[in-house]
């Protein structure tokens, strides 16, 4: 089954034919698949991302934003308030971002949910996804080929089917 795009989720939940909290939980169950095979996430969101989901499954339609409802993967790289943010790295373990990066709290204002934290390797200084923190992430299409450098665990997110966006970015 194909995962819905952003649009077909926002345009759904607006029509009423499903509930934040139903696409959020079908992204959970298909992150949790894919981190088994391919190593693609370093955070998990399922608490929160059901707690923001129910959330805003109450709010009315002229407080919904224009990606109400979506679910998305954020680079372990990029700060997201209260979650942990390695960079990859055992230097930052066990680092909780205080606040959102610029990113996160605009696609959190437009109602995107995120789910997940993607690998990347140490400080994005590779060509190839792979930390001495979290490992290697798997090529969904091609086990001997690299999903890239920094945004491969973003790649791998989508490419799985794990969720419709997620954050890339190139230090180029």
């Amino acid at each position: 089954m194909a995962v819905p795009s952003a649009l077909e989720i926002t345009m759904s939940i607006r029509r009423s034919e499903t509930k934040v909290s139903d696409v959020v939980a079908a992204a959970l169950v298909r992150v949790e698949a894919a981190q088994n095979l391919y190593n693609a996430f370093t955070l998990i969101r399922t608490k929160e991302a059901q707690e923001e989901a129910r959330f805003l499954d109450k709010l009315e339609q002229n407080a919904r934003g224009p990606l109400h409802g979506v679910p998305i993967a954020i680079k372990d790289l990029t700060p997201s308030r209260g979650d942990l943010t390695t960079k990859g790295s055992r230097t930052l373990a066990g680092h909780v971002a205080e606040r959102d990066a610029i990113v996160v709290d605009r696609l959190r204002r437009a109602g995107a949910i995120v789910v997940a934290k993607t690998t990347t390797p140490e400080f994005a200084h590779s060509g190839f996804t792979r930390s001495p923190l979290w490992g290697e992430t798997r090529n969904p299409w091609s086990a001997d080929r690299t999903p890239g450098g920094s945004s491969g665990g973003s790649a791998v997110s989508v490419a799985a089917g794990c969720v419709p966006l997620a954050e890339g970015t190139d230090m180029g």
